[in-house]
């Protein structure tokens, strides 16, 4: 690790922990935002503030290449109560960094100011600290908002910490690593009538249990096994008292998928058995289907410069492959537009990582700052000083 990443530790644990006794939800991270902008401006590097509303950009230039690269951290807490009780937890009830933001803007904030310092690289890095990660879609606001327009950067790169392995290890793969995000809502319409007297009404409940079983045909028959998707039900809503059938059911849940043919599939599918049953059983249906982020899928060249650059500064047995997980990411926007990679860093087990991302008791691993940190300061000046990728 670098020395003086390594020697400002404690003054960056301190922010780390800072933020996390001060979340922030989506598009509301204002505080975080004045802070991070604030660091910034101390250490000399130019800060640019709104776009995607409170997203904040640095830009640190030296030498006289127009060589560029951008490095993306996400600033946003979940809307959740925290349950742990040590001294920097979540000051705000309701909101909680359960997902390990404020170490990825840690980290960031580190490679930063050791950038600033030193300037050992020929071109221009940018700090892209970007908000609404959890749901808001802030990538791509700030896409909307000419981020790559105003900081026309040749790649950029993002990270997240993966709780449940020993700390310290990348995780790295190409192709698609993170699944979109989807939801559905479907109301069916019945008639109502007294519980006793089923044949006087159009009961909705039955609808949705057959609804929902011949949904889990789509996955299991309509598509290759190996090409992976998910169709959740997570809720189902009807009647307010137990002697009367109801007028309406809803069903609401997410679809994953990692191509947008599978996704093409999966939403036709299910407004065909939607509208198909609901027709069968005499009810009304009212079927809405949003698609929210992406695939996040990495290109081989990017990934191929990351895994090498890992693989000569920790050893290839520190760089690890998966499958993929059917969570979501909205840096998969950033990757729509822009060639990169977004991998992970392990966060540690037993002691170091009690839980995993979401818990509320989860808490970012401080002894992944100087290791994430120093991770971006040698992809930066790795990625300035090496011949443009041959796309």
């Amino acid at each position: 690790m670098i020395d003086s990443i390594v020697a400002e530790m404690d003054a960056f644990r301190a922010v780390r922990r800072d933020l996390h006794a001060h979340p922030e939800l989506g598009f509301e991270e204002r505080r975080t935002s004045d802070l991070i902008a604030k660091l910034l401006t101390e250490w000399g590097i130019s800060v640019h503030r709104g776009l995607g509303r409170t997203g904040v950009v640095g830009v640190i230039k030296n030498g006289t290449s127009n060589r560029t690269v951008g490095l993306r951290a996400d600033i946003d807490a979940l809307p959740m109560t925290e349950r742990n009780t040590f001294a920097h937890a979540s000051t705000h009830r309701g909101r909680m960094h359960a997902c390990g933001h404020d170490g990825h803007t840690t980290m960031l904030l580190a490679a930063a100011r050791h950038l600033a310092a030193h300037r050992n690289f020929d071109g221009t890095v940018y700090l892209i600290f970007q908000p609404a990660e959890e749901g808001g879609g802030g990538a791509r606001e700030m896409i909307q908002d000419g981020l790559f327009e105003r900081f026309p950067m040749e790649a950029i790169f993002g990270i997240h910490n993966w709780p449940g392995a020993a700390s310290g290890r990348f995780v790295v793969k190409a192709g698609p690593v993170f699944a979109s995000s989807n939801d559905f809502k479907i109301i069916i319409r019945g008639r109502g009538a007294h519980a006793a007297m089923p044949d006087l009404g159009v009961d909705p409940v039955p609808v949705a249990c057959q609804m929902v079983q011949a949904f889990q045909s789509i996955v299991s028959r309509n598509k290759p096994p190996l090409d992976p998707g998910v169709i959740s039900v997570t809720m189902i809503h009807a009647g307010e008292a137990n002697n009367v059938i109801p007028e309406s059911c809803e069903i609401q849940g997410t679809v994953r998928t990692f191509t947008r043919e599978t996704l093409d599939m999966i939403e036709q599918a299910m407004r065909r058995i939607a509208e198909g049953t609901c027709q069968a059983f005499g009810a009304g249906c009212e079927f809405e289907f949003h698609r929210n982020y992406p695939p996040t899928v990495n290109p081989a060249a990017e990934t191929a410069f990351v895994r090498e650059l890992l693989a000569g500064w920790l050893g290839s047995e520190s760089v690890l492959s998966f499958d993929g997980t059917m969570g979501a990411e909205d840096f998969g926007y950033f990757l729509q537009e822009k060639p990169g990679c977004y991998f992970l860093i392990t966060g540690g087990a037993d002691s170091h990582a009690p839980c995993l991302l979401h818990n509320p008791h989860y808490d970012f691993n401080d002894e992944l700052i100087p290791i994430g940190a120093t991770m971006w300061v040698r992809l930066a000046e790795r990625w300035l000083a090496s011949p443009p990728q041959d796309r």
